[in-house]
This record gives C-alpha cells, sequence and structure tokens, in this order.
C-alpha cells in the first residue's frame, strides 16, 4: 500500500489550495505562511444544487475514513497474530520490536513470529537435556521446563530405571533431578530439579486444534547434540504408535551419546528393535520434522511457540554394511504425544503417577 493518508491539519502539498478552506482551518504548511495567498474566507463554501462545492470538500472526509479503518484492522489484526499485527503496525506507526507476545517467561519478538529462528530463540531456554544413569549404563534424551522452579516433561522411556539423572540447561548449567511420576501407558514422566528457580518456561498449546500441514519445530538433543533444531510439518494426525513399557527395552542404553533407537509399532510392523511383550498404544501426532535418537523428551512446538507435543518414536530403517547392520538417520517419520494427552495426565504425574 502506497496511499499516505493524513487528516485535514496535516501538511500535504496535494492538498494546499486555499480554496479548500474551512472555517477556523488555518494554513501553515510549507508554502502557505507567507502572504502570497489571501486568508480563507469568514464563511464556509456555498453548495449549490449540482453539488460542485460538496465535492470539493470531500477530500478532507475522505482523508479520515481510511485512517479510522487502519486502526479498526490494526485491533482485529492484535487478535488474529503477530504477524498481521506487525505488518498493519507499519503502516499506523506502531513499533515492532517494543512489542512482542509472550511465552511463558520468553519473548517473540513480531517481527520474527512465525518464522522458525523466532521459535527457535524463545523456546530453545525451555528444553533441557536429559542424562539418566541406570545399571545398564547411560541414556541421554530431552525434556520441557513447564514451572520456573524446575518441573520437567519428558517421555517415561527416557527415565525409566535410572539410578541418577542430570539435567543440563540451555545455557550449560547442570542440575540434578529427581523423579516425581511416571505413566507408562503414555510414555510419559515428570522430574524436578533440585534447588532451581526462575527458570525459563515453555507455553503448552492445544493439540485438539492442529491440522496436517501446519508448520512446526522441533528442539531436543540428538545424539546428545544439545538445543539442535529441525523443521518441518505435521504429515498425519491419530497414528497409533505403540511402544514398549519395560525399561530394558526402551532406548537402549549406551555409554554414548543418544544410545540406540526407540522401539515401537506402527500399522502391525516393528520398527527399531523389539518392543517385547509389555507395551502400550497412544494416539500420535506425525511428523517429517528430522528426529533423532535423543530427541525423545523433547518439544515439537506450533509457530506460535507453543509445545503441541513431546517428541516420543521415529522410524530409522537400517542399513547393511560390510561389518554388520547399522542405524540410519531420520527418514521424516516422527511421532510425538498430543499436548492435551499431557495436560490431562499432569496432574496424576505430579501425584506420583499411575504406573
Amino acid at each position: 500500500m502506497t496511499d499516505n493518508y493524513r487528516g485535514s491539519g496535516d501538511t500535504d502539498s496535494t492538498q494546499q489550495h486555499p480554496t479548500q478552506g474551512f472555517p477556523g482551518q488555518g494554513y501553515q504548511g510549507q508554502g502557505f505562511q507567507g502572504s502570497a495567498y489571501p486568508p480563507p474566507p469568514s464563511y464556509g463554501p456555498t453548495v449549490p444544487v449540482d453539488g460542485t462545492a460538496a465535492a470539493t470538500a470531500t477530500p478532507h472526509r475522505r482523508a479520515r475514513r481510511p485512517v479510522a479503518l487502519l486502526a479498526a484492522v490494526a485491533i482485529a489484526a492484535a487478535v488474529v497474530g503477530g504477524g498481521t499485527a506487525a505488518l498493519v503496525g507499519n503502516y499506523t506507526g506502531g513499533g515492532t520490536d517494543s512489542v512482542g507476545t509472550t511465552v511463558s517467561g520468553t519473548t517473540v519478538s513480531q517481527s520474527s513470529a512465525g518464522t522458525v529462528a523466532g521459535v527457535a530463540q524463545a523456546v530453545s531456554p525451555a528444553i533441557v537435556e536429559i542424562n539418566a544413569t541406570s545399571t545398564s549404563g547411560e541414556a541421554t534424551g530431552s525434556g520441557v521446563i513447564i514451572t520456573s522452579d524446575g518441573e520437567i516433561v519428558t517421555n517415561n522411556h527416557v527415565i525409566a530405571g535410572a539410578t541418577s539423572i542430570k539435567v543440563q540447561l540451555s545455557t550449560g548449567k547442570t542440575y540434578t533431578a529427581q523423579v516425581v511420576g511416571t505413566d507408562a501407558d503414555k510414555d510419559l514422566a515428570l522430574i524436578k530439579l533440585e534447588g532451581a528457580s526462575g527458570l525459563k518456561t515453555a507455553t503448552l498449546g492445544n493439540s485438539d486444534q492442529v491440522k496436517v500441514g501446519d508448520q512446526v519445530v522441533a528442539i531436543g538433543s540428538p545424539e546428545g547434540l544439545t538445543g539442535t533444531v529441525t523443521s518441518g510439518i505435521i504429515s498425519a494426525l491419530n497414528r497409533d504408535v505403540t511402544v514398549a513399557k519395560d525399561q530394558d527395552q526402551g532406548q537402549q542404553q549406551q555409554p554414548q551419546r543418544g544410545g540406540g533407537n526407540w522401539p515401537f509399532e506402527f500399522g502391525g510392523q516393528q520398527f527399531n528393535g523389539d518392543t517385547g511383550s509389555s507395551k502400550t498404544t497412544y494416539k500420535a501426532l506425525q511428523t517429517d520434522a528430522s528426529l533423532n535418537p535423543g530427541n525423545s523428551g523433547g518439544a515439537l512446538i506450533n509457530m506460535n511457540g507453543e509445545i503441541i507435543g513431546i517428541n516420543s518414536a521415529m522410524y530409522a530403517p537400517s542399513s547393511a554394511s560390510a561389518t554388520g547392520g547399522s542405524d540410519a538417520g531420520s527418514v521424516g517419520l516422527g511421532f510425538a504425544i498430543p499436548v492435551n494427552t499431557v495436560k490431562s495426565d499432569l496432574s496424576a504425574l505430579r501425584s506420583g503417577g499411575t504406573d
């Protein structure tokens, strides 16, 4: 839009004609401060039957309407979303950097709202790396901070059977954590940091509003690479994903990096290992955002910076080599537990879980 609307008191070289004055309207714009032009008459223009004078006055009335319209659009845009509001702000003189969309302790500036970079910058401080040690070894996963004093949601299979849990924040600071509650049936767990306060937290969104094709961002620690960000779309909804409940059938616990792949079943087939006899099935969001071992328990995020799922399973086909089979990387088939499942389970997890 290139129109620049001004009120009757603004200066505009296209509207500075002395014959268009009304009572009480002086001319103080450029080119009208001298005596080259007589002052406006003390009476309003006569309105003849043919409406000539009315037409002459029209630009002043029309000049006010678009401004009022833009103001109304700005109000509506503020309700719709930050990206549109930022666009309208440029036309109404509103700034885009001083006002942001709050994400529970983090701020997404309107200039970067709806971008992967904006989401990553806002939500990364609320995503942690989890290192769980057990008698079988060490497993690496991820988690999402949901309270400022250190409550963290993750997958049950990340911390199952752990004798000690260390959590590293995005700042590099490390805490010891204790298990608050677990729910193996939903593959969810709640842990809490010892002595933490003032932490950045994430906002839990509404997974019922997620649609196929929505853009998403995944943040976690694949293969121990803390704070890794990937992006993609929601490729399917309500996938029946079956995962193992037993700790010795979970993400294979290795002393290095992200460990082995988490075994699961989908469509009657088994992937990434044997799920065994003790297993559970849940409805999952499917995404093509790259997920790898270590992403388990991390966040799947919409473009408003809201958590819509907890990443929990991935498909990684095995590729044969001369020395035997090796696990390939992500092929764009990842699954996440819907955040509404998490929200409905929080009370039970805080009271010890339903193992």
